[in-house]
């Protein structure tokens, strides 16, 4: 059986992550308190994010805003959207 954590995100016990995705501190923290669900969801957000903004991340202002925009999704407040975005019909 895999580990839950509570999700920050939809605050109930979810499947967690099997490693931390960013190095250091901050990835133990996401491990901890973020579902494999929500990490799937940001990473999601974060390519049509990389992908219409044309940010580079070799860019320490395109990481800043991503962290921003990470910290703002995974605690349920408003992001921004890639512009002309329409989800799939469901």
């Amino acid at each position: 059986m895999s580990q839950t954590v509570f999700c920050r995100k939809y605050q109930q016990e979810l499947e967690a992550l099997p490693f931390p995705p960013l190095p250091g501190a901050k990835g133990q923290e996401i491990q901890q308190t973020v579902s494999k669900q929500a990490w799937d969801e940001w990473q999601a957000l974060q390519t049509r994010l990389i992908n219409e903004k044309h940010l580079s991340l070799l860019d320490p202002d395109a990481r800043t805003y991503l962290m921003d925009q990470m910290e703002r999704f995974l605690d349920n407040r408003e992001t921004d959207h890639a512009e002309g975005y329409v989800p799939p019909s469901q």
